[in-house]
């Protein structure tokens, strides 16, 4: 046997370990109207079916959404649908085995097709519920072997109670797709966005074709389910063109965590830590890619070339500081976000010194200035500025507050903006990134606050739909710095550029 194939027996045979050591014991005392009431509440229960015949999975209870998506998908037979669940929340457990199990209890006549990127990663997710219909003991006492010599290979089975399971690589031939004259009910292509594929958008839209074109026809008659199992890590991926070119089809969307509060969507499994522990591990714009769904989304304008980092001068250098206060309000997990950005201007140049940008209650980025300003040289002044529109008997008396609380004045000031276009605006910061004239504190190059504001900075482009308060934020300050820019003849005009339009636009 050859090396690969004994890993992967291996690989198969401690699952079935597993399954079977894993508590599933049965009742040798229990009676048949026991085992018929149970597997009835299992029907329609499929939060009890998890518990009893998967304990090993269920080793928290299961989430409401999961609940959700699950009844979602039993009540309609042509299911067409996307389950775009935040990384850890279990989309291949639900989709690859508990759902179609759940449906195959019921009495649907389920031929399940998973998708993998490659035919060897299909297989190996094929093994998972192959495995539970071989050695799970509670499956076995209540539906008999289903274990069936003959029909019992690698990439596919069938049970002796007629459940098929096949596995297929993206974009193999599926002409001929059947067992005698069973076609797929069921397909699953699970996490087949790789990093090739997302470099490569030919290959994304050969493979959207390959799904709507080859596979799904597959399916032939009054069940025909397609779920794609994949989180939202990147702006463009094989999903969201399938989602553009399907608009009815369902996108069961859930965030991991929310960004503001860090409360965890899979409360029963997950404490309200892990999802700040994990921001700290990866980095908060990694954390809400692979988790929240939120890619980081590059435009054409603005370009990672532009950010130059440098070490940032003395603070008693620059010629004046100024900080500018985007304001939001609700603190939600879709809501704006509070952008507190604080630029300093030496010579011609402009340098991010420090940045708040979060979602959060308006509370937060005051605070966050107060204990800035409590860290500046006496020798130092900050100008804090936010838009006069904003202005309201709850921000005085918030900024009152915190204020006292740390015994300082911020002598915040409301400054009117322009009525022009805010694209327009954050535009004439490009002639100064293109010219090389802004650079950002180098020790903030690991700051979460810095890169969600780089990040909103490099998504701007005609028709944009990310949010801009941090890039929204820097205009108003750069803009203000520019005013005690002069000429080295004298002239009391401030030194500008001129917006190049790329040629791309």
């Amino acid at each position: 046997m050859k090396q690969q194939d004994k890993i992967a027996l291996q690989r198969y045979q401690d699952k079935i370990k597993l399954i079977r050591s894993s508590g599933g014991v049965i009742n040798p005392d229990e009676t048949k109207a026991d085992k018929l009431a149970r597997i009835e509440r299992a029907k329609k229960d499929v939060r009890f079916m998890v518990q009893y015949y998967f304990p090993h999975y269920a080793t928290s209870e299961s989430a409401n959404f999961q609940i959700e998506f699950a009844n979602m998908v039993k009540k309609n037979p042509t299911f067409k649908g996307f389950c775009e669940w935040g990384r850890a929340l279990s989309k291949s457990v639900w989709n690859d085995i508990i759902i179609p199990f759940w449906l195959w209890i019921n009495g649907e006549p389920v031929y399940l097709v998973l998708i993998g990127n490659s035919q060897k990663r299909a297989q190996q997710l094929l093994e998972d519920i192959k495995a539970e219909f071989e050695g799970n003991p509670r499956i076995i006492g209540d539906f008999g072997e289903q274990q069936n010599q003959g029909s019992w290979e690698d990439g596919l089975f069938i049970t002796r109670g007629g459940f098929i399971g096949q596995a297929l690589g993206t974009g193999q031939s599926v002409r001929g797709l059947r067992v005698g004259s069973k076609r797929p009910t069921h397909i699953v292509p699970d996490d087949i966005e790789i990093k090739d594929t997302i470099k490569n958008p030919k290959r994304q839209m050969e493979i959207v074709k390959w799904i709507e074109g080859d596979l799904i026809p597959t399916m032939d008659g009054d069940i025909r389910r397609f779920i794609q199992a994949n989180n939202k890590a990147y702006p463009v991926m094989i999903q969201t063109l399938l989602q553009e070119r399907h608009p009815t089809w369902k996108i069961h969307g859930i965030k991991a965590y929310n960004p503001v509060t860090y409360e965890p969507t899979w409360y029963q499994k997950y404490d309200s830590e892990y999802y700040k522990n994990i921001e700290s591990d990866i980095g908060r714009l990694a954390a809400l890619a692979e988790y929240n769904n939120e890619p980081h989304i590059e435009g054409s304008i603005f370009l990672e070339e532009h950010i130059q980092w440098a070490e940032l001068p003395k603070l008693n250098h620059f010629k004046i500081i100024i900080g500018h206060w985007d304001v939001a309000f609700a603190g939600s997990a879709t809501s704006d976000f509070n952008a507190v950005k604080v630029w300093g201007l030496k010579n011609a140049d402009f340098f991010l010194i420090d940045s708040f940008v979060k979602r959060s209650k308006m509370r937060a980025p005051i605070v966050w200035m107060c204990q800035f300003q409590k860290t500046l040289p006496e020798t130092v002044i900050i100008h804090w500025r936010f838009e006069a529109q904003f202005w309201n008997d709850e921000i005085e008396r918030t900024i009152a507050e915190v204020e006292a609380e740390f015994g300082i004045k911020l002598n915040i000031i409301k400054v009117n903006i322009p009525k022009v276009k805010k694209f327009d605006r954050m535009l004439t910061m490009h002639p100064y990134y293109q010219n090389g004239r802004i650079y950002y504190n180098l020790k903030k190059k690991s700051h979460n606050d810095t890169l969600v504001g780089i990040s909103q900075l490099l998504g701007l482009e005609p028709g944009y739909r990310t949010n801009d308060d941090s890039p929204d934020s820097d205009e108003q300050c750069i803009t203000e710095l520019s005013k005690y820019i002069y000429s080295s003849r004298g002239a009391t005009k401030p030194v500008t550029g001129r917006y190049q339009r790329p040629q791309s636009f």
